[in-house]
């Protein structure tokens, strides 16, 4: 693609195009930060859970895999 946009435009630096606004495109930031924080609560409670009761994390292993045991038959 690259060799495309050169050939048509043969003056044109290949990063002049990245000063280049976009009104259309403003992201606003801090907007996902009360999913982060939610996500990152939830892999942290996993974390907690997977040290302090493994038999769980066995329990849920057991439970993934007889489940796609059973698709497959």
């Amino acid at each position: 693609m690259t060799q495309h946009v050169r050939d048509k435009e043969p003056e044109t630096a290949l990063a002049a195009s990245s000063g280049v606004e976009v009104p259309a495109r403003d992201v606003t930031p801090g907007g996902g930060g009360l999913l982060e924080l939610l996500g990152l609560t939830l892999v942290a409670g996993a974390g907690v859970l997977f040290v302090v009761r493994p038999e769980f994390y066995e329990a849920g292993v057991h439970l993934f895999a007889t489940r796609a045991a059973s698709l497959v038959h």
